[in-house]
């Protein structure tokens, strides 16, 4: 049900709705098994999509399961730069900085 690394507020959500929760985590799983991209692509797309919504929530969380998945800071930070030229140089200004906040901090 709820996974410790999750923020409290979505932890809280995931113990009084566990039906809802792991509905949401079987599309999630299910999305990802459906197409051909490997992990790290996937990571990367998520990302992508979190950058160009303007989801700060969403790019910390996908920037954190990144570094997880073992794509280096310095592509992440690309990911970031490369959304200057499609959403613009303050939103893709403000995704660097949601990226940076879950850096290790002496990388950061």
């Amino acid at each position: 049900m709820a996974n410790k690394e999750l923020p409290e507020i979505l932890q809280a959500f995931a113990t009084k709705y566990p039906q809802v929760w792991e509905a949401y985590n079987r599309l999630g799983e299910a999305t990802a098994q459906a197409g051909p991209l490997d992990e790290k692509t996937q990571r990367l797309v998520k990302l992508a999509i979190a950058i160009g919504a303007g989801r700060e929530g969403a790019v910390h969380a996908h920037a954190r399961r990144a570094l997880k998945a073992g794509i280096t800071p310095e592509e992440l930070i690309h990911v970031g730069l490369l959304a200057i030229t499609t959403i613009g140089w303050s939103g893709a200004f403000a995704a660097i900085t949601w990226i940076m906040d879950v850096l290790p901090k002496e990388r950061a």
